[in-house]
């Protein structure tokens, strides 16, 4: 059962979920706590390691859950399933999209997902924010500042707006992830 669960779970994930891995999340996340796969925390500490993990969210946190839950079969199903939908349609637009892009109904949709991806990316970060800055996991719970995670935040905003002034660079979002994984060490350890 856990293996129809997983694969179903991921191919619902990739067959409605457009926009990439951060637009993916959410609804990851909602499935795999809706299971009782991961709690809130493990997920939200999944989503940050994923970051330095080379690959798609999505197919990594499938293969991890599906790994976790049901072995290497697990994984495999689990993978297939968020992977299906795009190998699908990509190979339907690949052999359609010339003759779909003249018509207006296509280009309005895709102009009208543009928004709604940018809002479940927000939505996301929302979440992710107030429950790992402030504690909240649910509109209920009290208010827990933790000063750890708000320094690090702010060593995060400061260090790339900081080297942007003065060197006239951008600075490497893989030196910041480094960064914030020294702060991380430093004040967690």
């Amino acid at each position: 059962m856990i293996y129809l669960q997983l694969f179903l779970t991921f191919l619902k994930v990739g067959a409605f979920a457009f926009g990439g891995g951060y637009a993916m999340l959410s609804l990851i996340g909602d499935s795999v706590l809706a299971y009782g796969w991961m709690t809130e925390e493990e997920l939200l500490n999944f989503a940050g390691v994923e970051t330095v993990i080379p690959g798609p969210i999505a197919v990594n946190m499938a293969t991890f859950i599906g790994y976790e839950e049901g072995g290497f079969l697990g994984a495999l199903l689990a993978t297939v399933g968020v992977v299906l939908p795009s190998f699908v349609i990509i190979l339907i637009v690949a052999a359609l999209i010339k003759n779909l892009m003249k018509y207006p109904a296509v280009n309005a949709f895709i102009t009208g997902m543009r928004p709604a991806l940018g809002g479940l990316i927000l939505a996301t970060a929302a979440t992710m924010g107030l429950t790992v800055l402030f504690g909240l996991e649910s509109v209920s719970s009290p208010i827990s500042f933790d000063w750890r995670t708000i320094v690090i935040l702010a060593v995060v905003i400061a260090v790339p707006l900081l080297y942007k002034k003065l060197v006239k660079k951008e600075f490497s979002p893989i030196l910041l992830i480094i960064v914030s994984a020294v702060f991380g060490i430093l004040l967690f350890a």
